[in-house]
This record gives C-alpha cells, sequence and structure tokens, in this order.
C-alpha cells in the first residue's frame, strides 16, 4: 500500500509570516503523496475584532453566529488557505486549497443545540475519500481548510483536528496513513517541564498507565485518544509533535 502522510497545523504555525515560510519548506520536503489541514483561529478573531464582532468561546471552541461565519469563511476558506497554497507553489508543490463542500469532500450536520448553542458548527459525518484519493494520486497536494457544509446550502465552521482526523481515517482504506499533529511541544513529555523529556513511543498500555501515574493529563488525554480512534479505523500511526519536526519524523509515535 503506499504511503500518505497527513499533517494538521494550528493557525498559530500558519499565521505568521516567518513560521509559516519553515513550516511550507519542511512540508514540501517530505517525500510521497501528503495532505495538510491547517486552522486559522487567531486571524480570524483579530479580523472579526476590526470588523467590530464580538469572538465568544465555550471551552476554547468558537461559537459561530451568522456574522462569524462569514468572518471563519473569508479568513480559513480564503486569506490563510490561499496564502498556504501559493506558497505551496512557490516551492513546486501542486497544491489545492478545498472547503469540505468542494467537491463534496467533506460533509457534516449542524451540532445540535444541548448546554451551548455553537452555531454553525458542523459535526463530520461523510469523506469523500474516492475523490479525494484520486487527487491525491495525481499529485495534487490537497490543502483543506477547517470548514464543511452541510449539503442544503450552509457551511459549517469544523474543527481543524477533526477534519485531520476523519480525513486520515477514509484515507486509510487507500493508503498506508500517517496522520501527524502538531502543536507546541515536540511531542508528549514525561515532565511538562522539561522540553526534551518526550516519550518516544506509547502504546495503549502505556497510555493508560501514563494517565493513571498523572503524567498524561488535561487536553492531552482527548487528544491521544482521538488518535486512537484514527488507529482503529484503519490509520497506521499518529505522531504528536512540533509542526518544526515534521520533515525530521520525530515526536511521540501512537501506535
Amino acid at each position: 500500500m503506499e504511503k500518505l502522510t497527513l499533517i494538521k497545523v494550528g493557525g498559530k504555525i500558519v499565521e505568521e509570516a516567518e513560521t509559516l515560510r519553515q513550516l511550507l519548506q519542511d512540508f514540501a520536503s517530505i517525500e510521497g503523496y501528503k495532505v495538510l489541514v491547517h486552522g486559522g483561529g487567531r486571524s480570524a478573531t483579530k479580523i472579526a475584532t476590526e470588523l467590530g464582532i464580538e469572538s465568544r468561546m465555550v471551552d476554547g471552541r468558537r461559537i459561530t453566529d451568522a456574522e462569524m461565519l462569514k468572518v471563519v469563511t473569508m479568513v480559513y476558506g480564503g486569506l490563510v488557505n490561499k496564502n498556504i497554497v501559493a506558497g505551496l507553489q512557490a516551492l513546486g508543490v501542486n497544491a489545492l486549497g478545498l472547503t469540505g463542500a468542494d467537491m463534496n469532500i467533506m460533509r457534516s450536520d449542524k451540532r445540535p443545540v444541548k448546554e451551548v448553542d455553537y452555531g454553525f458548527v458542523g459535526d463530520v459525518k461523510e469523506v469523500n475519500a474516492d475523490l479525494l484519493s484520486e487527487l491525491i494520486r495525481q499529485g495534487i497536494v490537497p490543502v483543506l481548510a477547517p470548514l464543511t457544509h452541510d449539503k442544503k446550502g450552509n457551511l459549517l465552521n469544523t474543527n481543524a483536528d477533526t477534519i485531520a482526523g476523519e480525513a486520515a481515517k477514509a484515507l486509510a482504506k487507500y493508503f498506508e496513513v500517517t496522520l501527524m499533529f502538531c502543536f507546541e511541544k515536540k511531542g508528549v513529555l514525561l515532565d511538562e517541564k522539561d522540553e526534551e523529556s518526550v516519550i518516544p513511543k506509547i502504546d495503549r498500555q502505556a497510555f493508560r498507565e501514563y494517565v493513571d501515574k498523572g503524567i498524561i493529563q488535561g487536553g492531552m488525554i482527548p487528544k491521544l485518544e482521538n488518535a486512537y480512534q484514527a488507529i482503529d479505523a484503519g490509520v497506521k500511526q499518529v505522531i504528536i509533535t512540533k509542526a518544526s519536526e515534521i520533515h525530521k519524523n520525530t515526536g511521540t509515535c501512537v501506535y
């Protein structure tokens, strides 16, 4: 089975000129088939403020009302996505920027209102992996923005980690997929105060032991739970690392 690397990077990396330039060079140097998924939350917040639109968050998740949906569509699907695509084209990478609505790549349902009304936020229900894999095999590198659609004419703001995970699961039928989540640390750390204490490999048993001992805690627990869901769906391995390390294949390998 042919190999594919799917990389998710947060908005902070792609929103600053210097870190974006480095990311694109590192991404371009990765051999074989690849996909990039990006965020862009800080840019969306900044532009919303300039337009006089209030940003509201609950537990780190954005409330997306009709006005905020316009902003995230402009920022994620336009400004951030096309900056990345143009940067990759300059490096000889034939990139194509896509939202979930383009070619019906990713369909979502609007999140139901429970304790919180998140507004126009989508929960992914369907990924068109046939079409995505065809593009990839033609040498096209998809750059996925964190927007999906409901097939009723509405765009939906969708978490970039979810986009990456769902795309990786769907593409696992066609490729041997390595899913890389990039964040601010070099990997999962044995000691959060020691940047160099990266745990190189974590299997399920080790994960449970680290949680029991309090070594892995907080937001890292759902990150790793999501990693194992991806593996259960056929993804070969999940790597948690720093964006500047993606071309080195270092970090924490979850298997």
